[in-house]
């Protein structure tokens, strides 16, 4: 077949496709007719460009099918579901909606079977993860827990609008009111929040605008406490000065971020994540390494997560400046902090646990540093068993009748 040909082939199907559509609102039976045709197109359409073929494969369908995958290796029961939290027509002034679409926005959820009055556990990932990065923590946090994760509106199998925020304010907006209207729909309140990273940033801020919903707060290895105007920042002024700081500096403010490269990439793109993942949790691990059925089964679900469509990804430079260093840290509002809060931190962490334990002393509620040993940033994969100790520690007042339950710190931890 003739490019010339190919290219008009493509564009009958696309034709057909948006008159099918066009047409479903004329009547119900329309409405069949238009999904038929539109149903027959797809299908036509993935003979002649079949997945295996596309520049970049994967769609929300190979996200939701991966993370599928990844689940079934786990014991516990779950339920996952599509959360409605509203459609946002143009002039709302519900920030996350700021778009010309009105269709609704689906927060992406995965609920665990438990015991009739566990504590509820929310779980909420980090910058550039999903749900599914918590595999090796649901079962055992099941057992004590009623456990819920979610994508992160523009993240995972959630929907991914077009990013439009251009501040810091209303990016910190499109995380918290999306996560505040998912909260309303699950009707939960009285429940543990637990953020890693820049999940951690999110969790924070979300318990200072709406503690009455918050019980306790757990942090692992949250992003969001140091200032580029910190002492320890120096450094960076002296990196920015070489030419390859000023690339990197260049490259960050343009909001070039990771997953554009997995994009770009294409087809050679997972095999990119699978050298990260293998690296990462296998010959790098610092503490348990992934089984090559996980390795296999996470790398899947890392590719997918990352090479679709851009949307809570380019929240990193309003966020963060050049560094990970917070334009908003959360240090400057620890003593408004009204959750009792434990952070949680690998020993191995390149996050810095001194943020914390400089924002324990401003804070007017408990809150308690562990640190786990044989974990990175990732404690929770690095070293699973460590983390769900510390993660039972911090929630034992949550979990137990006994007051004296669990007082004893587990074998291995260290209380900073």
């Amino acid at each position: 077949m003739s490019l010339n040909r190919f290219r008009l082939r493509m564009a009958e199907e696309i034709s057909k496709t948006k008159l099918g559509s066009s047409s479903s609102s004329s009547s119900s039976s329309a409405a069949a007719a238009s999904a038929a045709a539109t149903n027959a197109a797809k299908s036509r359409w993935t003979i002649l460009w079949p997945n295996s073929l596309r520049w970049i494969p994967t769609s929300t369908d190979n996200i939701i099918a991966a993370e599928n995958r990844l689940l079934s290796i786990l014991k516990t029961p779950y339920v996952q579901e599509q959360v409605n939290i509203g459609s946002g027509p143009p002039g709302s002034k519900v920030r996350w909606f700021r778009s010309a679409s009105d269709e609704p926005r689906f927060i992406n959820t995965v609920t665990f079977d438990a015991k009739e009055g566990s504590p509820t556990l929310v779980m909420v990932h980090g910058y550039g993860a999903s749900q599914g990065f918590f595999f090796r923590n649901f079962d055992a946090l099941a057992s004590r827990f009623k456990v819920i994760a979610i994508d992160q509106l523009g993240w995972g199998g959630s929907s991914r609008p077009d990013f439009t925020c251009k501040s810091t304010e209303e990016t910190e907006a499109w995380f918290i009111d999306s996560f505040e209207e998912w909260r309303k729909s699950k009707n939960l309140s009285n429940f543990i929040l637990l953020g890693h990273s820049f999940g951690g940033y999110v969790a924070a801020k979300y318990a200072l605008k709406h503690p009455e919903h918050v019980q306790h707060l757990v942090l692992v290895g949250s992003a969001g406490f140091s200032a580029e105007s910190d002492a320890k920042s120096e450094w960076l002024t002296k990196f920015r000065a070489t030419w390859k700081g000023a690339v990197l500096n260049h490259l960050w403010e343009s909001n070039f971020t990771p997953q554009k490269l997995i994009r770009g990439l294409g087809p050679w793109g997972p095999g990119l994540v699978n050298r990260y993942t293998s690296a990462r949790f296998g010959a790098h691990s610092v503490g348990t390494v992934l089984t090559d059925e996980e390795s296999r089964l996470l790398t899947d679900y890392v590719y997918h997560t990352l090479a679709a469509k851009a949307s809570g990804e380019l929240c990193l430079k309003y966020i963060f400046s050049f560094g990970a260093f917070a334009r908003k840290p959360l240090l400057q509002s620890a003593s408004e902090w009204k959750v009792p809060t434990t952070f949680i931190y690998g020993m191995n962490d390149w996050m810095n646990y001194q943020g914390a334990v400089e924002a324990r002393k401003h804070m007017k509620v408990p809150c308690e540093i562990i640190r786990v040993p044989q974990g990175g940033h990732f404690v929770f994969i690095d070293n699973p068993a460590g983390f769900h100790s510390a993660v039972m520690y911090a929630c034992r007042k949550y979990i137990s009748q006994d007051s004296t339950h669990q007082e004893l710190l587990p074998d291995g931890l260290r209380l900073v």
